[in-house]
């Protein structure tokens, strides 16, 4: 089929690209030569629709990036299209696959010849460095337990373009699979630790003269079931920037999904902001599942976005329906283009740690493209002690909302803070892979003042550290100048450090902390190493080469793909044979280096 398709082909015709993602080409009327157009009859478009999941990855990488940019961009651009797409949705006159309005959407061709302008924006994040241990032997930073940079880098690639570098962020692409750590043992002297903790040693996988420690933090599982009642509040923009297949539309059908698991203890409030705010649904027993259903159904788009009138009409909802020692959380769905009341970001956020005292969590869902303002979802997220997830799927909600629901409601601890005290006679230097915006100072780590992230039930926090030993090659090399003797206690010969945590209960008060030294003896070769550690140790690859790979040397796409291939091990849910199609696809965005391309023409 895509032997005769040329991408310009497909960027000439916007129904030539729904044929190939519904792989149904021979329902064109013609066979599109190169640089020609081909046209469906409308009678086919929802029959394409149906076959395009399926079929999408049967496309060679290149011709189906180029359908998936001209289809996307083909939806954005004809709001009023939309609007009346969804009006007639709501008549029963089309069908609610998010899929088939998409398909629906195509306009004329002389609308893609005029380009998205992207006003997307990432907060800025440099790369931690490499710290002597003898002068800095603490580590010191907050808990992450957001994913949401995962789901955003799939959704670039998936779109076959490679994300801004601040996009990426190694640490929650890490985080965002699940692993197989230890959860807290039972204690008969007093109440359960929320949390257990397991660390590993190994050789580096891109520099043999570096040993790569994780350390692996579990929250104990508990049944969505056995929780608390919940007080939820969905506030959802309906902002005329919600308007597109991606945004509005599959936010709706993420809340029809997490609303059709809810506990008929839960209840459930929905607010709605754009030029104004609206209490659609008032908190409401979730056993009535008809009734709010049919609030979400309603939701409509259009007009500016009046973001902090909404979140301060949420936080009244909330307290209306205040549950105590129960869940409270607003969950905020939106691109996050606030443009209407207090827009200035310092001041948004000061407001949600502001409501936070009133014990109402906020979490942020960021869904849609163009527009996006993700460095305003992670960071309102921080503020309202929840967490920041990105839907750029149904089965993104589906994991998020209903499989990880006990980690996205609940909190088992709060003001998590996490600090590794290297040895300075076995170690001599490390860096800490990922969390730079989560760093704190050494001082912090004891300061109960000192906002920190906080874990739910089930959660699972990995941290990666690469650790050059005394005696061994570094990168930092000696000073001419100065010279630091360190005098370390022989008893300790045998440690790489300490790694401490500290953290308050669910409900507050005093913090609480954990102490597990971290033996040095007898690091793994990577190829003996646990598979969850030598998985991990390739999504942390994967990330760094996305953000330019200057600590990895000629550790290529190549060999982090055939690391990860080899650690694939158990996949219930299909997320690491996903990341392997993701690893190719960047793979195959990234223009190679003069020596590989050189190789490639020889």
């Amino acid at each position: 089929m895509s032997s005769v398709v040329s991408p310009r082909a497909i960027h000439a015709s916007p129904r030539l690209a729904l044929c190939l993602l519904a792989g149904a080409l021979s329902a064109c009327n013609t066979s599109a030569p190169s640089g020609g157009t081909v046209e469906a009859p409308q009678a086919k478009v929802e029959q394409l629709a149906e076959k395009s999941i399926e079929a999408r990855a049967t496309l060679p990488e290149p011709v189906a990036a180029s359908a998936n940019e001209v289809a996307h961009e083909a939806v954005a651009v004809k709001p009023a299209a939309r609007r009346g797409r969804e009006d007639a949705r709501a008549a029963g006159k089309m069908a609610t696959s998010p899929l088939q309005t998409f398909v629906a959407a195509a306009p004329a061709v002389d609308a893609l010849s005029q380009p998205l302008e992207s006003r997307e924006r990432y907060q800025g994040v440099k790369d931690n460095g490499i710290v002597l241990a003898a002068e800095q032997p603490f580590s010191t930073f907050s808990i992450d337990v957001d994913t949401g940079s995962y789901a955003n880098v799939r959704r670039f690639l998936n779109g076959g373009r490679l994300p801004p570098q601040d996009a990426v962020r190694v640490e929650e692409l890490i985080n965002y699979f699940p692993y197989r750590y230890a959860e807290p043992p039972r204690s008969a002297q007093g109440p359960r630790a929320p949390f257990g903790v397991t660390t590993e040693l190994a050789v580096t996988p891109w520099n043999a003269d570096s040993l790569l420690l994780r350390v692996g933090v579990k929250a104990f599982e508990q049944a969505r079931t056995s929780l608390p009642p919940a007080n939820l509040v969905f506030l959802v923009d309906v902002s005329g920037s919600m308007n597109a297949p991606d945004k509005l539309p599959l936010l709706k059908n993420a809340l029809r999904l997490a609303v059709d698991k809810l506990p008929p203890t839960d209840s459930v409030s929905l607010v709605t902001y754009a030029d104004g705010t609206q209490v659609v649904l008032p908190p409401t027993p979730a056993r009535e599942k008809a009734r709010i259903l049919a609030a979400i159904g309603q939701l409509r788009a259009g007009g500016s976005t009046a973001g902090e009138a909404g979140i301060q009409l949420a936080y009244q909802m909330a307290q209306q329906g205040y549950r105590p020692g129960g869940i409270n959380r607003i969950l905020l769905a939106t691109d996050g283009d606030f443009n209407v009341g207090i827009s200035d970001f310092g001041q948004l956020k000061s407001m949600v740690e502001e409501k936070r005292r009133s014990g109402v969590s906020l979490s942020t869902l960021g869904f849609g493209t163009g527009n996006y303002r993700e460095d305003l979802m992670e960071q309102l997220a921080d503020a309202g002690d929840g967490n920041y997830s990105y839907i750029d799927t149904l089965n993104e909600a589906r994991k998020v909302l209903v499989d990880e629901a006990a980690s996205t409601y609940s909190i088992v601890a709060r003001d998590v803070k996490i600090q590794m005290e290297f040895n300075p006679g076995v170690v001599a230097e490390y860096r800490l892979i990922g969390y730079e915006n989560r760093t704190l100072a050494r001082e912090d780590f004891r300061n109960d003042k000192v906002d920190a992230g906080e874990i739910g039930a089930g959660h699972s926090v990995t941290a990666l550290y690469e650790v050059s030993l005394k005696g061994h090659k570094g990168l930092l090399g000696e000073s001419r100048y100065a010279r630091t003797e360190i005098t370390t206690d022989g008893r300790f010969a045998d440690e790489l450090g300490t790694l401490r945590l500290r953290y308050k209960a669910p409900t507050g008060g005093a913090s609480l902390e954990q102490a597990f030294a971290v033996g040095a003896k007898n690091p793994a070769r990577i190829e003996a190493a646990s598979e969850d550690l030598r998985f991990a140790a390739a999504v942390a690859a994967f990330g760094q080469q996305l953000r330019g790979g200057k600590h990895l040397g000629d550790f290529d796409w190549t060999r982090i793909e055939a690391l990860a291939r080899g650690a694939r091990g158990e996949d219930a849910f299909g997320y690491r044979g996903e990341f392997l199609r993701l690893l190719r696809l960047a793979q195959s965005l990234t223009t190679p280096a003069p020596q590989a391309a050189l190789r490639v023409t020889e």
